[in-house]
């Protein structure tokens, strides 16, 4: 069995209205993933917003920069992930299919044995 990160991309604008009701509504959902696919996680957490994020880059001297905000600035931002197991790719992807992301997307990716 292979190990693969699933990478969950929202909106984050789009959280912004939607009420206490509809956060739970995914919560739930979230949870009846875990129950479904228990065996098959190995991990996973929630992120807090792009706003708190700090992002480390390398100048072209070798050195660092650290600036708030985003390693990427785009529409969709990373806001969570599960790490799975799967016997291939495509159990993978059928497993990431039943997580919920109402304003965005899902990325599979393996996990490369190091």
């Amino acid at each position: 069995m292979a190990e693969y990160l699933v990478l969950i991309y929202s909106n984050e604008a789009s959280w912004a209205d939607r009420g206490e009701e509809f956060a739970k509504e995914i919560t739930d959902g979230h949870n009846k993933f875990g129950q479904k696919h228990g065996a098959s996680l190995r991990g996973g957490n929630a992120l807090e917003s792009t706003m708190t994020a700090t992002s480390i880059r390398t100048n072209e001297s070798g050195g660092t920069v650290t600036t708030d905000g985003p390693f990427a600035e785009t529409k969709e931002a990373l806001g969570g992930y599960y790490v799975i197991e799967a016997d291939d790719l495509d159990a993978a992807i059928a497993i990431a299919k039943d997580i919920p992301a109402p304003f965005g997307g899902i990325e599979v990716r393996p996990i490369r044995v190091m």
